[in-house]
């Protein structure tokens, strides 16, 4: 049998150039225990025999191994490289599902080599070939990352391919607890860095009273592309925003960041108006990753002594009323295009709405009204949500939001739920002035 750089060794089970009935050694009787341990072994490889790389330059050490192969009957694929630069090359063209490591290479030594195996061997399995007289040396290995250790000359085959097994497990429970751990991190992460990067509205009275929610649409996701802030300015003045950005990634979520603390900043210098929302796309324009990408928005404006609020509207939906007297009611005022789509053309008309004194605005993303209803294509819509919030019109302001949400969620369960990013602004004035 050959046994060049690269070689399959052994595919099948069986002796290597003997009958199935006769041997070197010859036939060895088999008893019905035996099969039926052969038959569990086969079982554990799924039908397809696994990949296993033999790194070992003792051509009689090599045949050693070849010979536990095709005692245990069981089908592997074995792969010989007698140098680490050989192995190094296998194992860039294919990792294998096991590494059986011999430490003493010529071009590699003890520790040393097992550190430049791992280098390489992706999310193979490794288990160390060491001499009878290098047991300490075998533990050593597996403190420092390797699965198992085998004693050349000291395993008989069922234990031989039994070691490989369970190094094999072994490898795939230590990746599925550092994939856990690291998902743990990172949710960890993605909380911390969430708390930061959403709004503390900034109020500089009791005038008014903020309930938010936001819901990434993204599995696993720290933000999504829609973002909401408020400001009071000195002079009594209510200002807020809900947006979002098209497309859903990390990129869109950072451009939505970035144009919630662009707004923030200038509002607090004085950008009202046609001039806010043309230096917003001015923002956006030179921060999105393409052409394509563009943004919707509602901004509000209110003072706490008028009976009425300022809204300008740029391709987003529309906001429910909240009044003691008339209960919920939809407004859809006027509006330019989208933020993006026209740089430097857009118009954004500002129109004045009337409001109760002790009434409530509630400012949402179209992840609310998009979700699928039903069996067919029918969304919510904004309709849809006006129908539900009419249904809890007199619900305080957290339980009123809350419900929505849940609302929505719960219609849209059939068609995957509310697949995308969901903000809502809910802001509610208690008449003082």
């Amino acid at each position: 049998m050959g046994t060049g750089p690269n070689t399959a060794v052994r595919t099948t089970s069986g002796r290597p150039g003997t009958s199935s009935s006769s041997g070197a050694r010859g036939h060895v009787p088999v008893s019905r225990d035996t099969a039926q341990g052969d038959d569990a072994a086969r079982a554990l490889w799924d039908g397809r025999p696994p990949t296993v790389l033999l790194i070992e330059d003792d051509p009689g050490d090599a045949l050693l191994v070849e010979e536990l192969v095709a005692d245990s009957e069981v089908p592997l694929r074995l792969t010989l490289a007698r140098t680490l630069a050989e192995a190094v090359t296998a194992l860039e063209a294919e990792v294998p599902q096991c590494i059986l490591l011999d430490l003493h290479l010529p071009d590699a030594q003890g520790l040393e080599a097992l550190e430049r195996v791992l280098v390489h061997s992706g999310g193979a399995a490794v288990v160390v070939l060491t001499g009878l007289a290098e047991e300490r040396a075998g533990l050593a290995a597996v403190a420092a990352g390797a699965q198992d250790y085998l004693i050349k000359g000291r395993v008989e085959p069922d234990l031989f391919v039994r070691a490989i097994r369970y190094a094999m497990q072994r490898k795939h429970t230590e990746q599925a607890a550092s994939a856990l751990q690291t998902s743990r991190l990172r949710a960890q992460e993605n909380a911390r860095l969430e708390r930061g990067l959403l709004p503390t509205p900034l109020l500089l009275d009791s005038t008014v009273a903020i309930c938010a929610r936001y819901q990434p649409g993204r599995s696993q996701a720290l933000l999504g592309g829609d973002f909401y802030d408020v400001v009071q300015t000195p002079d009594g003045m209510t200002h807020a925003v809900v947006g979002d950005v098209s497309g859903h990634g990390p990129d869109e979520a950072a451009l939505g960041v970035c144009l919630r603390v662009a707004w923030r900043s200038f509002v607090l210098a004085g950008a009202r108006g046609q001039q806010l929302l043309t230096l917003l796309e001015q923002i956006l324009v030179a921060e999105r990753s393409g052409p394509e990408i563009f943004a919707t928005l509602t901004c509000l404006t209110r003072s706490p002594a008028e009976e009425h609020m300022n809204l300008q509207r740029a391709g987003h939906p529309g906001v429910l009323i909240r009044s003691p007297e008339s209960g919920v009611s939809l407004e859809e005022v006027p509006g330019g295009p989208v933020l993006g789509l026209l740089p430097g053309r857009a118009t954004w008309p500002v129109t004045a709405v009337p409001v109760h004194r002790r009434g409530a605005v509630m400012m949402f993303t179209d992840g609310l009204i998009e979700g699928r209803i039903g069996a067919g294509h029918e969304r919510l819509g904004e309709h849809g949500l006006l129908e539900l919030a009419r249904r809890h019109a007199h619900e305080p302001a957290e339980a009123f939001v809350d419900t929505l949400i849940h609302s929505a969620q719960t219609l849209a369960a059939s068609g995957g739920g509310l697949a995308d990013d969901v903000a809502v602004l809910h802001l509610e004035w208690n008449g003082a002035t």
